[in-house]
């Protein structure tokens, strides 16, 4: 987000930061928040339109939702609806955000923001190589609430209760794909840190020590602590392929050979 979005997207996230105890439920709210401006678009242009008073506007968001949801749910939505956006659409992406935001720092308070970031990652992998479940996942005529509870069912109890609230979420796919979305949440996981995510494309698994050393040298080259998630891919042969947002980094065999029969080739 840019401009007077970006700023009352930050007014925003400010009043989540300010919210005192667990934020887990909380997340849960604001995604349902979200779900029903979705589906009720004349509801949400009356709620950025700017030529409406914000204490108007905070008085119809508190009608619509304040019996639906906690005070503290209402406080971040009434900040929301007072600021100023640049379309209704950057409104309901901004309470995602902060719906997001609850929930990483349920996690990170609860001690297990280590444990979102690698489950994100894997939830991922497994829709990614499954195609059935990745067709259904990604087919937006199906209700992101019934793909939702498909994927929750599938994980069951191997992943935190924060990991499957997201990746439910992420289904939705409002600001893009599934995939996208996931490691948009993964990233925002990350951030909380000030940490950078790094996939990791290795011939065979490494070892601890060298887990340590691979970060320790990312970090060290972006100046920020680096979390790897690591992909098992006998199809790169040998050495190594490491993806941090845009840049890829393939020192992999595969890689090396495919360069060099072109060169002959050519």
């Amino acid at each position: 987000m840019r401009g007077i979005s970006a700023k009352s997207l930050d007014e925003v996230l400010a009043v989540v930061g300010a919210v005192q105890g667990p934020t887990g439920d909380l997340g849960a709210e604001l995604f349902e928040i979200v779900s029903t401006l979705d589906r009720e678009p004349a509801l949400r242009r009356v709620l950025t339109d700017p030529s409406t008073e914000s204490g108007a506007k905070a008085g119809l968001a508190e009608q619509v939702f304040g019996q639906q949801v906690s005070a503290d749910a209402l406080k971040i939505l009434r900040s929301a609806v007072s600021g100023r956006w640049a379309s209704g659409r950057d409104l309901t992406d901004g309470l995602e955000t902060a719906g997001v935001t609850a929930l990483i720092a349920g996690a990170d308070a609860a001690g297990e923001l280590d444990a979102v970031e690698t489950e994100l990652f894997e939830v991922g992998r497994l829709v990614r190589s499954d195609a059935e479940l990745r067709q259904v996942v990604s087919d937006r005529a199906l209700p992101a609430a019934a793909k939702g509870e498909l994927l929750s069912s599938l994980l069951g109890d191997k992943v935190t209760s924060t990991t499957k609230a997201l990746a439910a979420q992420a289904v939705a796919a409002r600001t893009g794909s599934f995939e996208r979305v996931l490691t948009a949440f993964g990233q925002t996981a990350a951030a909380r840190r000030n940490r950078l995510l790094a996939e990791v494309r290795v011939a065979a698994e490494l070892s601890d020590d060298e887990r340590n050393r691979l970060a320790a040298a990312l970090g060290k080259k972006y100046g920020r602590e680096v979390q790897l998630n690591i992909v098992v891919d006998p199809s790169i042969v040998g050495g190594i392929a490491v993806s941090i947002g845009d840049e890829i980094v393939d020192g992999s065999m595969s890689t090396r050979l495919e360069g060099a029969r072109r060169r002959l080739a050519g």
